[in-house]
């Protein structure tokens, strides 16, 4: 029986509750159902910029100093993240230190100063992440993947902003918001770890006590559909060439969507995964190469990610493109799925031995999908793929139409063109 838990306090906040009793540590993660996909190209990057500076002071810690210095007395761990669904906060104390995480965690939520002083520095700050992103084209690549499968729209666009949204940002758009979005209908805390759960509901009652009432928002919909291949090079003199070639996916509640997370692990997550195997290790065409899936309530994409010598890229997107088809056309044996299937399991129980990732792990399940289901459950829906659902998905994504290559190298988009029409 599953001892995960979902709560509804009396101020309407929802707490989901998992509890372990080897784990002596307890993670906080308070969870807001607002990302980038809110935005709009004025307000582009602001839940991003809105998360950096919650902990710039609060009227109980008036810096950013006290803020940090509560946490490192006791070896804590805080941080925070921003996507295109959600913005979230965490703090990862040992089990005796709750109290303090949690009071910390709330402190930040209700209380933060959101000075201009800082605003004027943490502009400066924002800009040369936007620089590090643009200067890295490992990762600028994934900002280059999202704008071709979305172009103009909140999920086409940079979760950071861009220079010129984030310049115009000040206090009063900060916190109008703050005040918008951060009430009880957008937030889930997830309290994972060691703790008693009728003394943790109960501090989180009163902590949390002045937390708005709201209502949902309307999100921005995601405009996710094309009919022909898509290309989109960004021409740099670079020593080496980074790609990210794939198709467009399932949401989150899909039918296939187990299909496609085993899929995703024997094509390229693996060290003996066919992808890594092949460009690799049998032909050296790449140092990095792995496929990975994302799932989101509207949608989802699949996409093999490497970087590549200049020399090869041609033939490394024919092989890539090659194994494609070989798994649309033929069944994968029930060794390799076996494998898939075994190294999902293992990843999924090694990952949820630390607090804070099994935090996330439901937390954000309990936001986005508006349900839980627990590791094993997850793990009996893994192990429920045969070979026939993944020859069904990959019929159904491997197809001419649904191609997308994102690149960055000394090319030029007609290079690529023939190589995705003649799939």
């Amino acid at each position: 029986m599953s001892m995960i838990k979902t709560h509804i306090l009396k101020n309407g906040l929802k707490v989901v509750s998992v509890p372990s009793l080897t784990n002596n540590l307890v993670t906080i993660l308070v969870l807001i159902s607002v990302g980038s996909r809110y935005e709009d190209k004025e307000t582009n990057g602001i839940s991003h910029f809105l998360e950096h500076m919650l902990f710039k002071g609060t009227t109980k810690r008036p810096d950013y100093l006290s803020v940090a210095k509560i946490l490192d007395k006791i070896g804590g761990e805080c941080d925070a993240f921003t996507g295109e669904e959600y913005t979230g906060y965490y703090v990862k104390v040992e089990s005796k230190n709750i109290d303090i995480a949690i009071d910390w965690a709330s402190d930040i939520f209700f209380n933060s100063l959101i000075p201009e002083k800082e605003i004027i520095k943490e502009k400066e700050v924002i800009l040369e992440e936007i620089n590090m992103y643009s200067d890295t084209p490992s990762d600028h690549i994934a900002d280059l993947w999202k704008k071709l499968l979305y172009g103009n729209q909140p999920w086409g666009w940079p979760i950071t902003g861009t220079k010129s949204s984030i310049k115009k940002f000040n206090r009063g758009d900060l916190l109008k918001f703050k005040n918008k979005h951060y009430n009880s209908s957008q937030v889930v805390v997830c309290v994972a770890g060691k703790f008693d759960e009728k003394k943790v509901l109960v501090k989180l009652e009163r902590c949390f006590s002045n937390i708005k009432k709201g209502k949902d928002f309307k999100k921005n919909r995601v405009i996710d559909s094309q009919s022909s291949p898509r290309i989109l090079v960004e021409t740099d003199n670079t020593d080496q060439t980074h790609i990210y070639l794939g198709v467009r996916g399932y949401n989150l509640f899909h039918k296939d969507r187990y299909a496609l997370q085993v899929l995703s692990a024997l094509l390229g997550e693996m060290m003996s995964s066919r992808l890594f195997m092949l460009l690799r290790e049998n032909l050296g065409f790449s140092y990095y190469v792995s496929s990975l899936i994302e799932m989101n309530p509207e949608n989802g994409f699949l996409a093999v990610r490497a970087g590549i010598d200049n020399n090869d890229v041609h033939n490394a997107i024919k092989e890539i493109l090659s194994e494609f088809k070989r798994l649309s056309s033929i069944k994968v044996s029930k060794e390799e799925l076996e494998r898939a299937k075994d190294y999902i399991r293992g990843k999924t129980i090694v990952n949820l031995e630390s607090s804070d990732a099994t935090a996330s792990f439901y937390g954000i399940q309990s936001l986005l999908e508006k349900r839980i289901t627990d590791r094993e459950d997850f793990l009996k829906n893994i192990d429920k793929v045969t070979s026939d659902d993944i020859l069904r998905v990959t019929k159904d994504i491997f197809v001419k139409d649904k191609l997308n290559l994102a690149l960055i190298g000394p090319f030029k988009e007609v290079e690529f063109k023939e190589l995705l029409d003649r799939f």
